[in-house]
C-alpha cells in the first residue's frame, strides 16, 4: 500500500521498470539520475519529481541522499478530495508531464518523510490514518512551492480523474464515450465538458492521447511487437493501429522505437 525506500551515493535500478503506484522522489542531498518514460531529469539537492502509476522508470544513480516514497491510488484516495488533490496542479500526471520540482522548505519535506517512514516500521495505532494526512501534507508543499515558484493553479474535478483512470484501466476493451460515461454513472455531455474544461479537448481526443502515451511506453519498453501491442491496447487490426500512431506523432510505431533507441 506504502512504502518508503532511501539510496545513497549507489547506482540504481539495471533497467527501467513499471510500478503500479504512485511515486515520488525527493533528493534531500546531491543529486540523482532518473529516467521516467523518454525523458532523463536531474534531480538536484532540494528538489522533487512524481510519477504516475503505470509510468516507467529507471533510477540510474544517486550521488547524494535520495528517498522514493511509493503507495497506491487505493491506500491514498477515500474521497473526492484525495483524487483531486493527489492530481492537483499536474501532480502523478496521466499524460506523463513530469517536472522537477524545487520545494520551498527542503528541511520540513525532509522530516515529513522520516516521520513517514518511522510510522510504517513501528505501526502505533492508527498509523495509517497519521500516514494518510502526512502525504497530505507534503503535496499540499509542492503545491505551495510550485505556485511560488510562478506556476498557475491547475486544479481538476474527481469526475474528469475518474474517466482518466478509468481509460487506462480499459484500453483493450476500446470503450467508446458512451462506455465510460456508463461505467462512471454520467453523460457523454458531461464527460466532454469536464474534458475540454481541463485539457481543451474532447472526452474522445483525451482517450486518444492517453492511447497514445500508452502506447509509446509499450514501444520503448516491453518485447511485444506491434502486432501485439494493438490488440493490448484494444486495436483489432494492426494495421488501423499503425496509421493511428502514425497520425498523432508523425511516426510509424516501428520508426518510433528506431528513434527512441537512438537517442
Amino acid at each position: 500500500m506504502i512504502e518508503i525506500r532511501k539510496y545513497s551515493s549507489q547506482a540504481g535500478y539495471p533497467e527501467p521498470r513499471r510500478v503500479i503506484r504512485y511515486t515520488l522522489f525527493w533528493c534531500s542531498q546531491g543529486s540523482a539520475e532518473i529516467l521516467i518514460d523518454e525523458n532523463t531529469f536531474i534531480l538536484k539537492t532540494g528538489q522533487t519529481v512524481t510519477i504516475t502509476s503505470g509510468q516507467f522508470h529507471q533510477l540510474k544513480s544517486v550521488e547524494g541522499e535520495l528517498t522514493a516514497l511509493n503507495f497506491t491510488l487505493d491506500f491514498f484516495c477515500k474521497s473526492d478530495s484525495d483524487i483531486e488533490l493527489i492530481f492537483h496542479n499536474g501532480l502523478f500526471c496521466h499524460f506523463g508531464m513530469n517536472e522537477m520540482i524545487t520545494v520551498r522548505h527542503p528541511a520540513f519535506f525532509t522530516e515529513t518523510l522520516n516521520t513517514i517512514e518511522k510510522e510504517i516500521q513501528e505501526q502505533p495505532y492508527q498509523y495509517l490514518i497519521s500516514i494518510h494526512s502526512l502525504v497530505e501534507l507534503l503535496l499540499v508543499e509542492i503545491n505551495r512551492s510550485k505556485i511560488a515558484n510562478g506556476d498557475e493553479i491547475w486544479k481538476p474535478d474527481a469526475l474528469f480523474l475518474k474517466f482518466l483512470e478509468s481509460v487506462r484501466d480499459h484500453f483493450k476493451n476500446n470503450y467508446q464515450v458512451s462506455d465510460f460515461a456508463d461505467l462512471l454513472g454520467t453523460t457523454e455531455a458531461k464527460l466532454n465538458e469536464v474534458s475540454k474544461l481541463h485539457t481543451n479537448k474532447t472526452a474522445q481526443n483525451v482517450i486518444y492521447s492517453l492511447t497514445i502515451s500508452e502506447a509509446k511506453r509499450l514501444l520503448m519498453y516491453e518485447k511485444l511487437t506491434v502486432k501485439e501491442i494493438a490488440y493490448k491496447l484494444g486495436f483489432n487490426d494492426p494495421f488501423y493501429f499503425s496509421n493511428f500512431f502514425k497520425k498523432h506523432t508523425s511516426h510509424s510505431p516501428k520508426e518510433y522505437q528506431k528513434t527512441v533507441k537512438e537517442i
